[in-house]
């Protein structure tokens, strides 16, 4: 299988035996650094329903005690069909129980956790034995709510009635031309509150009077709260105290959108629909935003309430998205994330993405090739590795073995020695594969391979090479990941510092030859990038194989082309090049480029870990920590802990965990908008691409890999056409940090998601 093998296999175990550092010593020296204790938060995901005829329109949505969902709609009782967590259900006619199917139901409530109805002829109920039954006159009664004592305040927009005792107890109607849009029992204060349009009421059941609390226009919905009413408008929404009567402050419109539909108080937080998402207002002022398929059918919400099982249901145009709020700690979102991988993201070992799906249809997608496959598998490696670290755990060790297998054969599935294609896939396909003029044919005339590799992959190889020379106890896999490096490293030395291809050339990307660094003005972000990633390889190649060629080659950078200069220069000082610069430069330094970050993070765990002394490795920890200090707006999960190999004691942790817990379970590519959003602060075009103030969390922006823009705000394009493979965007920084010791095991372990 491998074509390359060295005959000083046995030496350089010797040497590794000698070198290799125990599991967790860097966290062993740095015990004083904080730590994560992995106990059960609660994780968001949605299971949506969707309508099955365009013509269905729906009105309102509740869940009962035995987890029974019905819908409203203009075609009578609806109930769920199938649907769970990524694999959605419809809403169908509820023939459940069969007189209701001959009723006219014109609106349904919730109490007691139980269905209550509406009809043209009377309040009715299957609960306490069918017991209730109250005769109305209004034929076309549509509005209503009631007690907890099974009394009612029914209305057909002008008129009301007051049931109880099993009778009409009195009657009343709206002042004047108001028309009434919906009515409220407020259960601490035994009160109906009304809204119309311009009015806000209210009226005792033992007093048919009705009296105007709060006069204003353009009301959509509202909520009572203990002290306040909740009133929604097109504009945004206003508070009103519900003793006096009076407005509290001003109109609210800093809202991730204006134009209200729904209101409901849930647990304490107000819940608000939209026509464009739905979204709660949390403790600190801010707002959890849910907006598109990930989390809903439809943008457009119609009502929002509480189910029993804790859940929200958003009813929207388009159908019905129940969101579940699951207790559970990182480790079981990571089993749950392992199993994502597996089950629909490996493809002949690499960790690959699903494509080319139906709206989100897992069964529709392909496993895709990638430019990046060798840097994507080996995040997922790298994550891999150190699972088992931590774990032992069998699983995790055929994981990586799979995976070394696939990045073996990169490099002996093409003609050129020590050059790793980008990635290889039976013959026939070449036409249907991504970038087929990079695609070339083998020897065998049942596999082609992918060449013009890349500096990505290079430094990603070397990263889980080393991860898995230093911390597998399987000698074979060692063995083989030092061949690996040394195979990598030894043609990069040769060919002066470049990755040449299959036609003798060096790849666009695979430079780190001095003279084409040193071409770059020093504000260039690739002149210290490409320095800190070979001076990293060469540090990872010399540790394990122990070859003087590779030391002698990176103190001549360093020392003669000023390598560690260009590695240690501040981040502040990367900006865009001068005018009178060459127009690659110009190219290069348009803004910042974020997958050099993914780079430089990756490469800097050859960089720290396996520096040549102890006054490098004191120089590389500035650098790590400046550049972590100009990443930390974003947020990054992934740079954050990996600022924590340093020992530092500050790397903004609980940052870290604010991302792996906000990640969303659902990685489809759905479409995300957020640029609309009234609630966030936008800032000037700047050469980091911020666009917003402060970022907006994971589980409310498009899903990208670390080498993203994490302020991005909008995908417009292939709604659900795709999903991510959690092997690199997650498991990775998960597992560092476990490995690395600020992540604990986990504290309990709750249950599944089902």
């Amino acid at each position: 299988m491998r074509k390359i093998i060295y005959a000083t296999l046995t030496a350089i175990s010797i040497f590794l035996i000698q070198c290799t550092p125990s599991p967790n010593r860097e966290q062993q020296e740095t015990n004083a650094q904080p730590v994560h204790q992995d106990v059960p938060y609660k994780q968001d995901f949605s299971i949506k329903y969707y309508k099955t005829s365009e013509d269905e329109a729906y009105s309102k949505a509740f869940m009962d005690r035995n987890g029974v969902i019905q819908v409203l709609s203009n075609k009578g009782l609806m109930r769920t069909y199938d649907g769970q967590f990524l694999y959605p259900g419809e809403l169908i006619l509820d023939r459940t129980y069969r007189p209701l199917t001959d009723k006219n139901i014109s609106a349904i409530t919730n109490i007691d956790d139980q269905f209550v109805y509406l009809d043209d002829k009377a309040v009715l109920s299957n609960a306490w034995a069918g017991r209730l039954f109250i005769k109305h006159g209004l034929k076309n009664a549509k509005i209503f709510d009631g007690s907890e004592k099974l009394e009612f305040l029914i209305s057909d927009g002008k008129s009301l009635e007051y049931l109880g005792e099993g009778k009409v107890l009195w009657k009343g109607a709206m002042k004047g031309s108001e028309i009434l849009k919906a009515i409220r029992f407020d259960e601490n204060s035994k009160t109906f509150w009304l809204m119309s349009e311009n009015t806000i009421s209210k009226v005792l059941p033992s007093n048919k009077n009705i009296e105007t609390v709060f006069s204003g226009k353009g009301f959509t919905s509202f909520a009572i709260t203990n002290n306040k009413i909740v009133i929604g408008t097109k504009e945004g929404y206003l508070e009103v105290d519900k003793s006096s009567g009076k407005q509290i402050g001003n109109l609210y419109t800093k809202l991730p959108w204006t134009e209200i539909t729904a209101i409901e108080e849930i647990d304490g937080n107000l819940w608000f629909g939209s026509t464009k998402g739905a979204f709660m207002l949390r403790n600190d002022g801010k707002f959890n935003y849910y907006y598109g398929e990930r989390w809903l059918p439809g943008n457009e919400v119609i009502q929002i309430s509480q189910a029993f099982d804790e859940s929200v249901l958003v009813l929207t145009s388009q159908g019905l998205g129940q969101i579940v709020f699951k207790e559970m700690t990182l480790h079981e979102k990571a089993i749950f994330f392992e199993k994502q991988v597996r089950d629909r993201h490996i493809r002949l070992g690499f960790n690959a993405e699903l494509r080319d799906m139906e709206k989100g249809n897992l069964a529709s997608g392909r496993l895709k090739d990638s430019d990046n496959d060798g840097l994507w598998t080996s995040m997922y490696l790298g994550g891999q590795i150190f699972r088992y670290a931590v774990t032992k755990s069998p699983e995790a060790l055929r994981n990586c073995q799979e995976s070394l297998e696939a990045m073996e054969r990169l490099y002996d599935i093409n003609p050129v020695p020590g050059f790793p294609s980008r990635s290889f896939e039976r013959s026939g396909y070449i036409e249907h594969l991504g970038n087929p003029e990079r695609w070339l044919h083998t020897n065998d005339p049942e596999w082609d391979w992918k060449s013009t590799t890349s500096s990505d992959e290079a430094i990603g190889h070397i990263f889980a090479f080393g991860v898995m020379a230093e911390l597998i106890d399987d000698e074979d896999m060692k063995t083989r990941a030092i061949t690996l490096i040394d195979t990598l490293m030894s043609h990069v030395v040769k060919n002066d510092m470049y990755m040449v291809d299959h036609d003798g050339k060096p790849t666009t990307w695979g430079r780190w030859n001095p003279e084409y660094v040193n071409a770059r003005p020093k504000m260039v972000g690739d002149r210290k990038i490409n320095a800190s990633n070979i001076v990293g390889m060469l540090q990872t190649a010399y540790h394990f194989t122990g070859k003087e060629k590779y030391k002698e080659t990176a103190f001549e950078l360093m020392d003669e082309h000023g390598y560690l200069e260009n590695l240690m220069r501040p981040m502040s000082e990367i900006g865009k090049a001068p005018e009178d610069a060459d127009d690659w430069s110009k190219m290069l330094s348009e803004s910042w480029n974020h997958s050099d970050d993914e780079m430089y993070f990756v490469g800097y765990w050859g960089l720290y870990r396996y520096a040549f002394n102890d006054s490098l490795k004191q120089m590389y920890k500035e650098t790590i920590i400046d550049h972590w200090e100009a990443e930390r707006p974003e947020k990054e999960g992934a740079w954050n802990i990996m600022t924590a190999l340093t020992g530092t004691e500050e790397f903004d942790l609980d940052e870290a965990i604010w991302y792996l817990q906000e990640h969303p379970l659902d990685l489809i590519d759905w479409e995300i908008m957020n640029s609309h959003r009234k609630d966030i602060e936008f800032m000037e075009p700047n050469f980091r691409e911020q666009t917003i103030t402060e970022v907006l969390p994971p589980d409310e922006r498009p899903i990208q890999r670390h080498n993203g823009n994490m302020f991005r705000l909008d995908r417009d394009k292939g709604n659900g056409v795709s999903e991510h493979s959690a092997g690199d965007i997650w498991l990775l920084p998960y597992w560092m940090g476990r490995y690395l010791g600020v992540i604990s095991a986990p504290v309990s372990e709750t249950s599944p998601v089902n």
